[in-house]
């Protein structure tokens, strides 16, 4: 089976196998943000995968 490669270049895997993710919606238009708003939206988020999909996304895992 083929891996989803634009999915995966947007996810990155923890040593302990947590899969994380940024939050979407914080590319532009942040000019009037607080900085605080900002900064918050460069964290990244834990993002839940099922074991299947982390299959199907995620080959070496």
């Amino acid at each position: 089976m083929k891996t989803n490669k634009s999915f995966t270049k947007r996810l990155r895997v923890t040593r302990r196998g947590k899969v994380l993710a940024r939050k979407p919606g914080g590319n532009h238009f942040n000019a009037k943000e607080s900085r605080s708003k900002q900064l918050k939206r460069k964290i990244l988020k834990r993002f839940e995968l099922p074991q299947s999909e982390r299959a199907r996304f995620l080959p070496g895992q």
